[in-house]
């Protein structure tokens, strides 16, 4: 067991992420689990918990944060009348049908395999983020009929995989597809209720071997995990909102892309070196 000074150092250290979490969710539509899944990997790891099925409880309890996060930040932007509630009621089967499907792949993988798939859709997200330009366009509006069946399964699926809420896939591909970023952002944390709020249910139903299970988790969430965070990001999701409203968030969105790009590239040489 970690002696008091480690627990305490931890328990500021969830804060800290917890509450840059909350405000990257409002502001950024990104979610807070790009910052909470390698957040948590490395905290558990410090703990000592390193088995062969931890990032499964890493995935696990941001998803159980997003659930809460993104309620909050639907509220928040709803409010402003920013969400688009057609797009989010004609994407909504196909996201929840591939989040559970994504979830089914997790709960089979090895930790390892898993840090290399962050690795590398995180490498993807975080290049958009730095290099991509809110000019770039592929269609005049979102895909409709049969492509919406192909595209918000993959949307659901790649989240879970990564542990994520709809904002690093979603928001993309809605602003590649001409709707304004800031209805963008507010739909994608409607996105990130559909991901999140299956997976976890899904979540709490998976063993784990002890090696990889921190205390207090109930299947692969772990609770005092979930609760710090969560009472952090309650308080700064509506701040990163009313940025997001108040002030442009793209070069702030490029420093993001880069500091991610960082981080995945961490996790991949965690997966390949150990």
């Amino acid at each position: 067991m970690p002696d008091l000074t480690l627990t305490f150092e931890l328990l500021l250290f969830l804060v800290v992420i917890g509450g840059g979490a909350g405000v990257l969710a409002g502001l950024l539509g990104v979610g807070g689990g790009i910052v909470l899944v390698p957040a948590f990997f490395f905290t558990f790891q410090i703990l000592g918990y390193d088995g062969p099925q931890v990032m499964q409880v890493c995935l696990a309890t941001s998803l159980a944060t997003i659930i809460v996060t993104s309620l909050r930040s639907v509220i928040s932007h709803n409010r402003k009348g920013a969400v688009d509630w057609k797009i989010l009621k004609g994407w909504g089967p196909g996201i929840v049908l591939g989040s559970i499907a994504g979830v089914l792949m997790v709960s089979s993988l090895r930790s390892v395999t898993l840090q290399m798939i962050f690795g590398v859709l995180a490498l993807i997200v975080g290049a958009y983020m730095a290099l991509g330009k809110s000019s770039w366009r592929i269609a005049e509006e979102m895909p409709s009929g049969i492509k919406t069946y192909f595209y918000s399964p993959v949307v659901g699926f790649l989240s879970a995989l990564m542990g994520i809420g709809g904002g690093s896939f979603g928001v993309p591909l809605m602003n590649l597809h001409n709707v304004p970023i800031h209805r963008a952002v507010a739909t994608a944390a409607g996105f990130g209720i559909l991901i999140a709020g299956p997976s976890a249910v899904g979540f709490l139903f998976l063993n784990i071997e002890p090696g990889s299970r921190p205390p207090l988790t109930v299947g692969a969430v772990n609770i005092p995990a979930f609760l710090v965070v969560i009472a952090m990001t309650l308080l700064t999701t509506p701040l990163g909102v009313k940025l997001a409203h108040a002030m442009n968030p793209a070069p702030l969105k490029r420093a993001f892309g880069a500091f991610l790009i960082l981080v995945a590239l961490n996790m991949l040489r965690k997966a390949m070196f150990g």
